[in-house]
């Protein structure tokens, strides 16, 4: 009887900060017990060695913010059968999208000697607004155990369980005294669930690194951070930072802004 043909993986970077490479990465014993299902045919930040595709599950880390990137993902797009973009960057754009609300060729020259020979597309860009997605992992990084889970539901034809509310429920199922009650601004009524609340934890506000929850009421907690004594171009930058380009941060952002 012929051996059963392993899951084909393969993890591609974009512009980003590997971070969310390592994620996956951290996960150490679970991956070393995953590479007996699935053949990690391309993941160039684990190893040089390589397999052509086609891939039944590519993982997308990074955002699109050249026209090389453009192409390149069309082609991943074509070679895999399920597309996943996982971290910040893939989803919404990433911290480099703050050039989405400026102009980039200002921001080269304030930067480089010269810019000319600076090649960027105007904008950074999710990978949904390239390609079709079939599943999206938020955060900054995205959660490890999240990312095992999706894999391991992909391979077994289910699917993956993430959460839709948002930081707050974590919060009171950890039983951590909400930090706004304390007089610190925190986006977690307003951020995706996923990090398990960790800032808050230890006594620090949300940052919103996973993005904005589904119908998240930025109005609402606007009015509360300018109450507390928050500067609307504070609060600006608040929602201005990982996820700046996710539409609900975007825009919160711009109605403060100064």
């Amino acid at each position: 009887m012929p051996a059963r043909r392993r899951f084909k993986l393969a993890v591609w970077k974009f512009a980003s900060c590997d971070g969310c490479q390592l994620s996956l990465l951290d996960l150490e014993d679970e991956l070393v017990a995953l590479g007996q299902a699935v053949h990690i045919a391309y993941f160039l930040e684990a190893s040089s060695a390589t397999a052509p595709g086609p891939y039944d599950l590519s993982i997308i880390d990074g955002s699109v913010t050249t026209a090389a990137d453009r192409a390149r993902i069309l082609e991943v797009r074509r070679r895999s059968r399920v597309l996943m973009p996982i971290g910040a960057c893939a989803t919404a754009g990433g911290i480099q999208a703050l050039r989405n609300l400026a102009d980039v060729g200002e921001y080269a020259a304030r930067v480089y000697p010269r810019p000319g020979l600076i090649d960027a597309l105007p904008t950074s860009t999710p990978m949904r607004d390239h390609v079709p997605v079939d599943l999206e992992l938020r955060g900054c990084p995205p959660n490890k155990h999240q990312v095992l889970d999706a894999i391991c539901a992909i391979i077994a034809g289910r699917v993956p369980v993430a959460p839709t509310c948002s930081v707050c429920v974590e919060c009171k199922l950890r039983l951590t005294v909400c930090v706004m009650v304390t007089g610190t601004p925190c986006l977690g009524p307003v951020t995706h669930a996923g990090c398990g609340a960790l800032c808050p934890s230890y006594a620090r506000g949300c940052y919103g690194c996973f993005g904005p929850m589904e119908t998240p009421n930025t109005d609402s907690l606007s009015r509360a951070f300018l109450a507390a004594g928050v500067a609307p171009r504070d609060l600006a930058r608040r929602y201005h930072t990982f996820c700046c380009n996710a539409p609900a941060f975007r825009e919160a952002g711009r109605r403060h802004a100064r």
